[in-house]
């Protein structure tokens, strides 16, 4: 089945809440049909939001840069983790604390905004530790962050994400430093701010004036996850870090509501699916044989798939996918699937 009784999926909400790389832009250009998406929205006056992990810029950086791709956007729109993650520790510690910041100068900014001192070595006592990405963190700044938190400071990661896109495919993320920390420390940190925790959602979806507020998202573990958490539904758009085997392979809180290839699932109804969807319908049938299920049939590509997630998520492990008959096997090919005739 497309979106619910064949209406556009972006009319059931009043706000629509975006990630931004892998579903707005990857790296420092918009992705295909993304400009003209948020341009209907705009021309329709329906509000949008932008919730990002990333931490390496500010809001009005961020709203700077999409205003700058032909995407208008407010500072008061867009939501960073680096933003949430200062106002927590504006919350928590005295005025002009001394906070050790780990990455990129935004960072610093957003805790300097918030009537705090940024620091950036151990022995300036420093209350607390934030770390987030930069592409010039290195060791020695590890190394502070790690001799500050055994020394009694509390640490703080604005996000978890082990990878984050770009041309080249995914690449070390805040995660990934973050798991270096651990590794170190063998403890985690005391507060995660960004994605998949619920906080950046929350505050997003108070601003739908009690209407119903949409996330779209590329990632599951992300976006997908923190939608669930904080109640919301969510579009899973595959354009940026996961894909379909993912998407198959997802655990009940990392699964979306809907799912489309792009932004286009927004307005057109045949372009966005409601998953899981049923064993039998669109033309497509899915049959379990001893953990490898087979696609047979022949239509819409999308149902095929919201077919194949009613079959695997009621799995016991993520099934292999077997295709049988041509227009199976290309509708499992355009997934990125093994398992043609």
């Amino acid at each position: 089945m497309s979106t619910d009784a064949g209406k556009r999926l972006v009319d059931g909400y009043t706000l629509v809440v975006f990630d931004l790389d892998g579903v707005i832009y990857l790296i420092d250009r918009p992705i295909p049909g993304a400009v003209e998406a948020v341009a209907q929205l705009h021309a329709e006056g329906r509000a949008v939001a932008y919730a990002t992990n990333n931490a390496s810029r500010r809001s009005s950086e961020v709203a700077d840069l999409l205003t700058g791709m032909g995407v208008p956007a407010r500072p008061e729109e867009v939501l960073t983790s680096a933003a949430a993650s200062a106002e927590l520790l504006r919350d928590r510690l005295p005025g002009g604390a001394p906070v050790l910041v780990v990455g990129a100068e935004a960072l610093r900014a957003e805790v300097r905004a918030v009537g705090l001192t940024p620091v950036s070595r151990a022995d300036e006592k420093p209350a607390a530790v934030v770390q987030g990405y930069g592409p010039q963190v290195g060791w020695a700044d590890l190394a502070e962050a790690s001799v500050a938190v055994r020394s009694g400071a509390i640490w703080i990661a604005t996000n978890t994400d082990r990878t984050l896109p770009s041309g080249r495919g995914p690449l070390p993320g805040n995660g990934s430093l973050v798991a270096v920390l651990r590794t170190a420390l063998q403890r985690d940190p005391d507060v995660v701010v960004g994605k998949p925790e619920s906080a950046l959602f929350e505050t997003a979806a108070r601003r739908s004036n009690g209407g119903r507020a949409l996330v779209v998202g590329d990632r599951l573990d992300t976006d997908i996850e923190g939608a669930r958490r904080a109640g919301l539904d969510s579009l899973l758009v595959l354009t940026g870090v996961s894909g379909v085997p993912d998407l198959l392979a997802a655990g009940p809180q990392r699964r979306p509501t809907f799912v489309a290839r792009d932004l286009a699932g927004l307005f057109d109804p045949d372009a966005a699916v409601r998953v899981p969807g049923s064993t039998e319908a669109g033309g497509w049938s899915v049959t379990d044989r001893d953990g490898t299920v087979e696609l047979a049939g022949s239509g819409r590509p999308l149902d095929a798939l919201a077919a194949l997630c009613a079959a695997a998520w009621s799995a016991s492990a993520p099934p292999t996918v077997r295709a049988v008959g041509p227009d199976a096997a290309r509708a499992v090919e355009s997934f990125g699937l093994p398992g043609g005739e």
